[in-house]
């Protein structure tokens, strides 16, 4: 498994490296005035190249595929299909994703999954498909790219307790 496969994965979902990165731009630019989408797209890209990263995506994904031919188990292909609120396995999963690049990208993930904006919210309300996890970890994602940014701005306030959750 390659970046570049996994670039092709997210394509064949539905979702770009630059759908993501518009993400990421919008989440540091208020705390990095030089901040360029290049950069953003550049994070995207060297968080899709840690092998961890790459197993928790095609997992997800396979997962979301599997639901969409209708090929898992009940009672887990209902929970899936009614894509149930409770079931909170698909955060827990895209979690390995934010922590690769430290707390930082939890409060992230929070208001990512919370607000869900961009490509977030157009898999999110898609009701063709199956995206159940998908949605979720590219909050995880963009929550760790963004991490990793603000992690390379050193002279970055702590603007973790600025994001609003509520």
């Amino acid at each position: 498994m390659t970046e570049q496969h996994m670039i092709q994965l997210l394509q064949k979902r539905g979702v770009t490296v630059e759908q993501i990165s518009e993400i990421v731009f919008k989440l540091q630019k208020p705390y990095n005035d030089q901040l360029l989408q290049e950069e953003c797209i550049e994070s995207v890209l060297a968080v899709l190249a840690k092998r961890e990263v790459q197993y928790t995506l095609y997992t997800g994904i396979a997962l979301d595929e599997l639901a969409e031919k209708k090929l898992l188990p009940e009672p887990l292909q209902s929970i899936l299909e009614a894509d149930e609120p409770l079931f909170g396995v698909d955060e827990t999963l895209a979690l390995g994703i934010v922590h690769v690049y430290g707390m930082i990208g939890l409060t992230s993930f929070g208001y990512l999954d919370k607000e869900k904006m961009g490509i977030i919210r157009t898999l999110n309300d898609d009701k063709s498909s199956v995206h159940v996890f998908l949605d979720d970890l590219i909050c995880g994602l963009a929550a760790a790219a963004s991490a990793r940014i603000a992690h390379q701005n050193e002279h970055a306030p702590d603007y973790s307790s600025k994001l609003r959750l509520d």
